[in-house]
């Protein structure tokens, strides 16, 4: 059984291999030239969406393949590793990238290959600066999954209703408050109300 990045991968790379695009490659099997376009492949909640059988089907008739060949493509993804949405933690705080839960959505995200299998809901964030030194150093990519639990010590992003993205370590947290400690001793520690954050999703890997 294929994941979700799995099938949408394999679509991306039969479009490749044709030398279209993913709207191209709708276009060509008749279908809704964004059916495929990255933006809809989770909806707004940040719940994944599929590609329903009979549009999968039409591409596989106009590409001229079977299921197996299709598989093949899938497959491939497993022994490469996925494809996960990538963004500047600086950019990412101009607004319109993330859900209210913390999911990525929009249309300015890039995407990079990680290792190995990966939650669905794993995105990346690029750090710029030194604020986050010596625990991360510039260029830095920090793994986010906004689906699971936050933990006092735990490496965080938050984002405040104001808009400001953050990358610190979670020292308390309570119905009423967040207190997040600095990484750079050189940088200040931070306490927030609870309704002045947006959301809190925990860092759970960095690729440097």
């Amino acid at each position: 059984m294929f994941t979700h990045d799995e099938i949408w991968a394999a679509l991306d790379r039969l479009a490749k291999s044709l030398s279209t695009s993913p709207s191209g490659l709708a276009r060509s099997a008749g279908l809704d030239p964004t059916s495929f376009n990255k933006s809809k492949r989770f909806g707004p909640s940040g719940k994944a969406r599929w590609p329903s059988t009979e549009s999968v089907s039409k591409v596989l008739n106009v590409a001229g393949i079977d299921f197996e060949d299709f598989a093949a493509l899938a497959g491939d993804m497993r022994r490469r590793g996925p494809m996960i949405p990538v963004m500047g933690l600086a950019q990412a705080g101009a607004g319109g990238f993330f859900d209210g839960d913390g999911y990525p959505v929009g249309e300015g995200w890039d995407e990079v290959r990680m290792p190995g299998r990966m939650d669905e809901k794993i995105y990346a964030l690029q750090i710029t600066g030194d604020s986050m030194w010596p625990v991360f150093r510039d260029g830095d990519r920090v793994l986010v999954a906004p689906n699971e639990m936050v933990r006092k010590g735990d490496r965080v992003v938050v984002k405040t209703i104001e808009g400001e993205i953050m990358a610190k370590e979670l020292k308390k947290m309570t119905t009423a408050r967040i207190e997040l400690k600095s990484l750079n001793a050189e940088y200040e520690d931070h306490m927030f109300h609870r309704k002045d954050i947006e959301w809190i999703a925990r860092i759970v890997w960095v690729s440097q």
